[in-house]
């Protein structure tokens, strides 16, 4: 099968390279240069254009301003293939899912949400899970071209939003477990417990979930070297935080998420993982007891 891709970051390039291995024609545009031998079997076109002069396109770019002027403002979906199915990866809005989905039907081709679950080391053994909604000739279009990058798909249904909602439901999930093992580390550490004999404990009896188990290590171990930067995991939460005002209600939890990542950003951390934000909690509650400690004494 002919298929287009645009968006060779760490996650793009992993999953272009999949479809490559499974047989498939894969013709690929990247907004900045790649080097051939980073993709071998890939072939590199010279505009986006020519990526949509497929079967199907896949899209991985970081944002709803990225897709906007690449795709939208480029005319692509006026001058696609016709009968082409436009699969989005990305992590984007739902208003603009539904905008893309409108703009998809007037020019009489197929459209796929499916953001992915997992990070880049995942995308590489083939092993995300994908949440995919879209019409059902859509879907069937290209579930072959999904079986080679996922562990599983789920399908959400005909209403492409749902994947994109379910996707910044998740993301915003895992941000309040990182910040729930940070602040917990607060108070186990105020009395000298050591922050991996706590990890044992919850990972051994009430949070043993992928989420606890993943991030647990990055705070024990402090290292934050990124696997989802800081600097997307706060455009997610604002995604989110934005999804919610249009339902007229306001989330507590979420609020104070994306304010403890917009602190690690404004702070000089938006290339780390998004995990930093427990660091900074972690280091600020500290500050703030010396703080008063040294008020007590004088």
């Amino acid at each position: 099968m002919q298929i287009g891709f645009i968006g060779l970051g760490s996650m793009g390039s992993a999953m272009a390279l999949n479809l490559v291995n499974a047989g498939h024609d894969v013709r690929a545009w990247n907004r900045s240069k790649v080097a051939q031998d980073s993709v071998p079997g890939v072939t590199l076109v010279e505009f986006a254009a020519d990526a949509f002069q497929a079967d199907a396109v896949f899209t991985m770019l970081s944002d709803d301003a990225a897709i906007r002027e690449v795709i939208l403002d480029a005319g692509l979906l006026e001058s696609a293939q016709p009968g082409l199915t436009h699969v989005v990866t990305s992590t984007i809005s739902v208003a603009f899912v539904r905008e893309l989905e409108l703009l998809h039907d007037e020019a009489g081709l197929g459209y796929v949400s499916a953001p992915v679950l997992g990070r880049p080391n995942v995308a590489a053994s083939g092993q995300l899970n994908i949440l995919a909604a879209g019409k059902a000739d859509a879907i069937a279009a290209i579930e072959l071209l999904l079986a080679p990058l996922s562990k599983k798909v789920w399908k959400l249904g005909e209403n492409p939003a749902r994947a994109n909602a379910a996707k910044l439901a998740c993301n915003m999930m895992i941000a309040m477990a990182i910040e729930a093992m940070a602040e917990g580390v607060v108070l186990t550490e105020s009395v000298g417990l050591d922050r991996a004999d706590f990890f044992e404990l919850i990972l051994g009896t009430l949070f043993s979930g992928r989420a606890y188990e993943s991030y647990s290590a990055q705070i024990r171990e402090r290292s934050f070297e990124p696997g989802f930067k800081a600097k997307l995991a706060l455009k997610d939460m604002r995604l989110a935080t934005k999804a919610s005002n249009d339902i007229g209600r306001m989330l507590p939890m979420l609020e104070a998420v994306r304010e403890g990542l917009g602190k690690a950003v404004s702070a000089g951390h938006g290339e780390k993982d998004w995990s930093i934000m427990a660091d900074m909690t972690v280091r600020g509650s500290n500050s703030l007891a010396s703080s008063e400690n040294n008020s007590e004494k004088n």
